[in-house]
């Protein structure tokens, strides 16, 4: 077995399934964030886990998601 195989991949399985969606943020919109992610428990989310789940209650609190 060689050292890439026994590495870890990080972030989330891939699922094949998806789209990817780049977006650039500012500091001011990142230090807040970075700041939400600092008070969760351990496991603390990635910033793009963070990012999905402020959409997701974006987007539910806009009545556009169940």
């Amino acid at each position: 077995m060689s050292i890439r195989d026994a590495t870890n991949k990080r972030g989330r399985p891939a699922t094949g399934k998806g789209e990817p969606v780049t977006v650039r943020l500012q500091p001011e919109q990142l230090a807040p964030l970075d700041a939400w992610i600092a008070d969760q428990p351990d496991p603390k989310p990635s910033r793009p886990e963070a990012i999905r789940e402020a959409v997701a209650e974006h987007l539910k609190a806009k009545g556009y998601l169940k």
